[in-house]
């Protein structure tokens, strides 16, 4: 399939858990370790539910499916220390990553990543990882009012780079981050992690991509690349 888009990049904006990093997997086995130590139930409709949200959205989905007196900052401390226990063995790129940054790099392309996690988590995992000064802005929590789904992470991310929505191309995993890139206006292009993209999703998804090194493919015909060539 031959990859494109509507016109070409002006700044790329790229999602972290389950894009960058193939730490979806991890939040999901630390998920089910925390809902096994609180004795709790818990299926794939409230683990994939809780992608690309941030922590407010996540505590009042618990609530709602566990009940209003759900401790869920309980369930979140046990959840999070699992997870951090793996991420000190299992913390890994997804495929693709450096390949794209080395593109992007070449085009002088600015780029930011665009978050639901904690600004000391960004620093952590793409700095253990070497790539966290490949990226000229960070967006996380605590940068924005209201997290994915709303548009607002997405345009403060456009804001903070200085391009108009409509010229950035946000990488995307999940059905929230999705919604929250379209919903700002820009050219939203999902690479699956766990999730695949369902009919409404790919309505409003400008592409679906395999992965990382295939979304190299869209930077091919870009005008910077022929400026350097000339």
């Amino acid at each position: 399939m031959h990859l494109s888009l509507p016109r070409p990049p002006k700044a790329v904006i790229f999602d972290m858990d389950g894009l960058l990093l193939d730490t979806e997997v991890l939040y999901r086995q630390s998920i089910i370790s925390a809902a096994a130590h609180h004795d709790l139930p818990i299926g794939p409709s409230i683990y994939e539910g809780m992608l690309g949200r941030p922590w407010i959205s996540i505590a009042d989905l618990l609530r709602e499916h566990y009940g209003t007196d759900f401790d869920a900052d309980a369930f979140r401390q046990v959840w999070l220390a699992h997870f951090d226990l793996l991420t000190e063995t299992e913390l890994r790129l997804k495929a693709g990553v450096s390949e794209l940054l080395d593109v992007l790099d070449a085009l002088e392309l600015p780029r930011a990543v665009c978050t639901s996690s904690a600004h000391f988590q960004v620093e952590h995992h793409l700095g253990t990882l070497g790539i966290l000064d490949r990226f000229h802005h960070v967006i996380a929590q605590g940068d924005y009012p209201r997290g994915k789904p709303h548009p607002e992470p997405y345009l403060a991310a456009a804001a903070r780079i200085g391009v108009d929505p409509a010229d950035c191309l946000a990488l995307e995993d999940s059905y929230n981050g999705i919604r929250s890139a379209a919903g700002a206006g820009m050219m939203a292009v999902m690479v699956p992690d766990l999730l695949q993209p369902t009919d409404d999703i790919r309505a409003i998804c400008t592409q679906v991509a395999e992965s990382l090194v295939h979304c190299c493919a869209f930077f091919d015909q870009h005008p910077a690349r022929r400026n350097l060539s000339a």
